[in-house]
């Protein structure tokens, strides 16, 4: 990780957080640059950092038997680490970068000070972790009952959320982890995509065309996350 110039946050937690607070961690946080698939945390290792992202998108990832999926992705709208909030200083987990960004990290014990000293940082850590968990769960509802097209839209739509234009430049390759399947599952599935004018594609790169369309195809397992991030933190876009 490369150290950056920065004057202000883009991170939407960080940017939410009262002068009190955000002067408080102010002198604990650290600009970094991150590339795609640098390691944030490791499974069963201690949390080292805390990340906040202000570009890009970091990626959750479960592990069993040699099979990996995603569980969670979060980018300028929140944070990684946050078993750290739960009292818990590692996670079975792996966290990595899946696009390249920007971003601020704060060693996890000094956060832990910060929210120590601060119950209203901590109240607002807390509502993202209710955020996140809300995601996960959807996440397994989109897995276990969709098809593959409704949730690499639902995929899609998560990612258009986080970054800045339309493009999300990911492979096959990587999409196949992010959803769990056969690369030539996604192989089917965007075409079907590009078919219905929602997106388009050319190698290692996803334009989204027609979000409404996306949104038609992903159905309800999109929307219930995002409208809690806005009930209890702010507008996510």
């Amino acid at each position: 990780m490369l150290p950056l110039a920065r004057t202000s946050h883009r991170n939407r937690l960080l940017a939410t957080l009262a002068p009190d607070d955000a002067a408080r961690l102010k002198p604990r946080l650290e600009p970094v640059t991150f590339g795609v698939g640098e390691t944030l945390s490791a499974p069963n290792e201690p949390i080292e950092h805390v990340y906040f992202p202000e570009s890009g998108i970091g990626s959750m990832v479960a592990t069993t038997g040699g099979h990996r999926i995603e569980v969670g992705l979060f980018g300028r709208d929140g944070m990684s680490g946050t078993s750290l909030l739960l009292g818990a200083d590692r996670t079975p987990h792996e966290v990595f970068i899946q696009v390249a960004g920007q971003g601020m990290r704060v060693p996890s014990n000094s956060l832990q000070e910060a929210v120590g000293q601060s119950p209203a940082l901590l109240g607002v850590l807390l509502r993202y972790v209710q955020v996140f968990t809300i995601q996960t769960t959807y996440t397994a509802l989109s897995n276990g009952s969709e098809t593959i097209e409704e949730r690499l839209a639902r995929w899609l739509l998560m990612c258009h959320d986080r970054l800045d234009g339309d493009a999300v430049p990911l492979t096959h390759k990587f999409l196949s982890l992010m959803l769990g399947v056969q690369r030539t599952g996604v192989t089917l599935a965007l075409p079907a995509l590009e078919g219905a004018q929602a997106i388009s594609m050319k190698r290692g790169l996803i334009t989204v065309v027609d979000r409404a369309k996306l949104e038609e195809v992903a159905g309800e397992s999109y929307g219930v996350p995002e409208a809690e991030y806005t009930r209890l933190i702010g507008p996510l876009h």
